[in-house]
């Protein structure tokens, strides 16, 4: 690691000196800078860890101090700093690792209950509240595009846009199955009941990204079921689009109007289209994505929220952290980090 950041730190001041000398061609200029702002992060994080690594050896030093104090001071900067230099080669191995293309599109965020009735109905709920208060704190704007109630709360379905500033990034390993494990409210003798829902994270499609023509899709329009304002099992409002060669259905009806639902259907419809092309030809990603899941099918269960140890576990790579109600809350950066750390590990 220290080769790899003196490397980093080398280029970066060849990048700097370079920048600096007027006799750059306008289009040397524009690689040059593009190749610094990949690497300013970089340097920035190197920089912390270098120093960092200087006050430690420094700290070293003093351990073999006379003055008992002193010695007891250094030990306890040291402490600190061990964990300041783990966190910043955290750091470092993620922003080293290449990638993703699709890691600054927004998402089509799907919630589906699963198993468990009326719970899992309302651990759907549950979820995206998570993710609704975790898209506040990254300052991003979610919208829902359809929704499907529960019979006691929460939802049968859930699909929301979440737009803002690398929301794939953040958010692409969240889909899979999450099953939870607690006593629901409704339980009278006590047992721990065990529900689960699934969590899909599409990537946005532009249009430039998936050609849909006309003539492949079947448009039906029809009233729209379920409570609504006083129009809305009035008229004709509600939308199911059919893409004819994959058989990819996908129904809105929140929005009184026609045109509105017919939008947001295409957005979600060109989303699933795009996925299902990224995975039928990242197929060789995909086999080696199964290796290191155990099974790589998106129907397997990824998570568990365990309420009785208050702990939430992510199977694929083991990793547990515990209080759900800060979970909850919409505070996942900690989950996420380590995930990445784990999935983009050299």
């Amino acid at each position: 690691m220290t080769d790899k950041f003196n490397e980093i730190l080398e280029r970066y001041n060849i990048i700097i000196d370079q920048i600096n000398n007027s006799n750059l061609k306008h289009n040397d200029s524009q690689i040059i800078r593009k190749e610094l702002a990949q690497l300013e992060p970089l340097a920035e994080v190197c920089n912390f860890l270098k120093l960092a690594k200087l006050e430690k050896k420094e700290n070293q030093k003093l351990i073999k101090s006379d003055d008992l104090e002193l010695r007891e001071l250094a030990k306890e900067e040291i402490k600190n700093l061990d964990i300041k230099i783990n966190q910043l080669e955290q750091r470092l191995t993620i922003l080293l690792t290449p990638k993703d293309p699709d890691d600054k599109k927004n998402i089509i965020l799907e919630i589906r209950a699963g198993t468990g009735g009326d719970e899992a109905s309302i651990f759907t709920g549950e979820l995206f509240k998570m993710y609704l208060y975790f898209s506040e704190k990254m300052n991003w704007t979610l919208e829902i595009l359809s929704t499907s109630n529960g019979s006691h709360g929460g939802y049968k379905e859930i699909i929301a846009a979440v737009t803002g500033k690398r929301v794939y990034h953040w958010l692409k390993h969240e889909a899979g199955v999450h099953r939870v494990q607690r006593i629901p409210a409704t339980e009278t003798q006590g047992r721990i009941h065990t529900s689960a829902c699934s969590v899909a994270i599409l990537p946005e499609a532009e249009e430039i990204d998936v050609k849909i023509e006309e003539r492949d899709l079947r448009i039906d329009v029809f009233r729209a079921g379920g409570p609504g304002g006083q129009s809305v099992n009035t008229t004709d409002s509600a939308v199911r689009i059919t893409h004819l060669p994959t058989g990819t259905v996908v129904q809105c009806q929140d929005e009184k109007s026609q045109l509105k639902n017919k939008s947001r259907a295409m957005k979600v419809l060109r989303a699933r289209l795009l996925k299902s092309k990224q995975d039928s030809v990242n197929k060789e990603r995909a086999e080696e994505r199964k290796l290191m899941v155990k099974k790589g099918d998106r129907s397997d269960k990824i998570r568990t929220y365990n309420f009785p140890q208050d702990r939430c576990t992510d199977h694929r790579f083991g990793v547990t952290v515990y209080g759900l109600e800060k979970l909850f809350s919409g505070d996942l950066q900690n989950l996420i980090n380590q995930l990445q750390i784990q999935t983009n590990q050299p």
